[in-house]
């Protein structure tokens, strides 16, 4: 995988949802990983690149705030990027270590 990391290999990965990006980021450098590099099962990916298509739903882009039920959309997609980072962390066992960075912006913005 290529990164920007002054460690040679990435050994430490995150799932953290983010617009415009792929779900799978560097926990070192914080270098967002290409997905079709991150060695796990295509529908894995696909699963992931379906969470981060609803990124940002309980955003109100145009007044940046919240949408109302904001914090519920944003718990709800926590809860399930949390899954999806356990079964990365399955697939990647022995290889590489996965934690998951969760969404702050409706709390914080409530």
């Amino acid at each position: 995988m290529r990164c920007l990391c002054k460690h040679k290999e990435t050994i430490e990965l995150k799932v953290e949802g983010d617009v415009g990006a792929d779900p799978i980021w560097c926990n070192q450098c914080n270098c967002n990983l290409d997905i079709e590099e991150i060695p796990i099962e295509l529908a894995l990916k696909l699963e992931l690149m379906k969470w981060i298509g609803k990124y940002g739903e309980w955003i109100d882009w145009y007044k940046d705030g919240i949408v109302p039920n904001g914090v519920e959309l944003e718990e709800e997609h926590n809860i399930e990027g949390l899954k999806l980072t356990e079964k990365v962390q399955k697939e990647l066992e022995g290889k590489y270590k996965v934690s998951f960075s969760p969404s702050t912006f409706a709390k914080a913005n409530k």
